[in-house]
């Protein structure tokens, strides 16, 4: 998609606003900012990119999400901002990595199904959102550092030395929002998306599967001894039978 002009992000803005006044915002679903600090916000101009052409919306790629928000940010690496608008923030965002996706979506893939329904996964969550305040605090209980792999902020990263570590907010279980007691700080690398697929304890320690799909990326070998270990514990049980 070529960039937009500002009046076309404007008004599909506010054509997205006036679904989320009048079906969403009672379900809690977060609209993000259209501006801050005089600019778009990747979050706003990735909803924009998904709702174009509302309701004929279109599967798009992470990639073609990324090269869009590279037209008002050029410096960015990777957009996950669909991810969030979803899981996070309620929006009706199908997405192929999640495993929750519909018309065959691919790895990376996303499409807006609906401005009139929430997430069918979303849950209202009124715990306190992590803001830049206590992100600060937060990044200052662990000193300024990745919790996964140490490397401090603003100093080269551990693993890859000629990068400059730049904390990141982690989740700790990809399947709750960004809340205080969901929070740790990863650093870029350590936060990169598939590790979507793992819930990690305050000490960015792996301790449990996050997203089944990820026994798909697994070896054979090893999805044929997950499949042993299941088969003993369900008493080979069929699914299709609940």
């Amino acid at each position: 998609m070529k960039k937009l002009s500002d009046r076309e992000i404007e008004d599909i803005y506010n054509f997205v606003k006036s679904f989320h006044e009048k079906f969403l915002e009672k379900s809690g679903v977060i609209l993000p900012s259209l501006r801050k600090s005089g600019k778009f916000t990747k979050s706003a101009l990735t909803l924009v990119f998904l709702a174009k052409d509302y309701p004929k919306t279109r599967i798009v790629s992470k990639k073609e999400i990324t090269e869009f928000i590279r037209k008002y940010y050029p410096d960015t690496n990777d957009v996950q901002d669909a991810r969030h608008l979803g899981m996070q923030k309620g929006w009706y965002i199908a997405s192929g990595t999640r495993g929750n996706g519909i018309d065959d979506l691919g790895y990376g893939e996303y499409k807006l199904v609906s401005l009139e329904e929430p997430h069918p996964n979303f849950k209202l969550h009124r715990k306190e959102i992590v803001g830049e305040l206590n992100w600060d605090e937060i990044k200052s209980k662990y000193d300024f550092r990745c919790a996964s792999c140490g490397s401090k902020e603003g100093e080269p990263n551990f693993r890859y030395p000629g990068t400059t570590t730049k904390l990141t907010q982690g989740h700790m279980d990809p399947n709750k929002p960004l809340t205080k007691d969901n929070t740790i700080p990863q650093c870029e690398k350590c936060n990169r998306p598939d590790r979507n697929y793992w819930i990690y304890d305050r000490k960015g320690r792996v301790i449990k599967v996050a997203d089944p799909s990820a026994v798909a990326k697994s070896d054979e070998s090893v999805k044929w001894k997950i499949y042993k270990m299941l088969y003993n514990d369900y008493r080979g049980k069929n699914p299709n039978d609940e």
